[in-house]
């Protein structure tokens, strides 16, 4: 195992473990905290702000309700609510959200300019929760925070153990079959990436026992070439979506490597084991459809 598979996979653990400690002990006695493991300052709240549509939908999910939200709630996640738009992901108005005197602020601990407006609202006596989800461990802690912050442990109950014994069960599935060898691709419409086990997906096919090639050769990561996914020859691709434009993303994948005789002779591109994988579960938090993402995979992978 490299080191940074090591770091991946005890950072992959560290979730499981606060998760299993929330069950178990009581929650009073812990405290809620967030990602960052600060204490969440408030009980109950009532005026509700999200930086992020996939927490937003979240904590709907929860049984909360929210006042102010990105425009990503609406645009991404499709939610339809009275809450104000309060900016973007990338640049949500302070003015906006101090002007709807919110009790508690949810943002994601992976936008800099969200953890920056968390230091300036925090500085302003406003109580903020910042949270990152890249597994489906991390997705239940935060459900866990935000169904006692709501007081509907019942909502958690009804969507959180089903969803992970599901989860559990096509893990232990995929345990029967021979590990594929697989290759992430992230495409733009300006080039092409691989991605490892810091993406959602694949953070989910390593689960399913595959062994994806970026993480094996990690060069790949820095730069990736036809000759090097020559060389792997994968038994499949799976390419999730940057941008807004994914027919200008494929078309420049395909001008790039597509016509090349090379490309067609891969094994996965002969076999038609090259897949695009839906943004809905896969680029976007599947939040409640985590579930669906492992299947979905599966299903490509095995056939179940």
């Amino acid at each position: 195992m490299t080191a940074r598979n090591a770091r991946d996979s005890a950072r992959r653990r560290a979730p499981v473990l606060l998760f299993l400690l929330l069950v178990l002990l009581p929650a009073a006695a812990l405290g809620l905290c967030d990602s960052r493991g600060a204490e969440i300052a408030v009980q109950a709240p009532q005026r509700v702000v999200c930086l992020y549509g996939s927490y937003a939908e979240a904590w709907t999910l929860a049984g909360g309700t929210l006042c102010g939200v990105t425009d990503d709630a609406v645009s991404e996640r499709g939610m339809t609510c009275d809450a104000q738009i309060i900016g973007t992901t990338k640049s949500p108005n302070l003015e906006l959200i101090l002007a709807l005197d919110p009790d508690l602020v949810i943002l994601s601990g992976d936008i800099a300019a969200q953890v920056s407006a968390a230091q300036t609202l925090e500085a302003a006596g406003v109580p903020c929760a910042a949270f990152r989800v890249d597994t489906v461990q991390e997705y239940a802690q935060m459900m866990d925070v935000f169904t006692q912050l709501t007081g509907r442990r019942d909502l958690y109950d009804a969507q959180i153990p089903p969803m992970l014994a599901q989860i559990d069960a096509i893990i232990a599935g995929a345990k029967a079959h021979e590990a594929p060898t697989v290759l992430l691709l992230r495409a733009y419409s300006t080039g092409v990436k691989a991605k490892g086990a810091d993406n959602l997906a694949g953070v989910m096919l390593e689960d399913l026992g595959c062994d994806n090639l970026a993480e094996r050769v990690p060069s790949m990561l820095e730069e990736l070439t036809l000759e090097s996914i020559v060389a792997a020859d994968p038994d499949c691709i799976f390419i999730s979506i940057m941008g807004s434009d994914e027919d200008a993303a494929l078309a420049a994948l395909d001008a790039s490597w597509g016509q090349s005789p090379a490309w067609q002779a891969l094994h996965a591109v002969s076999a038609d084991r090259v897949y695009v994988l839906p943004k809905e579960l896969f680029h976007y938090k599947p939040n409640a459809r985590w579930g669906e993402s492992y299947a979905y995979l599966s299903n490509l992978l095995f056939g179940e």
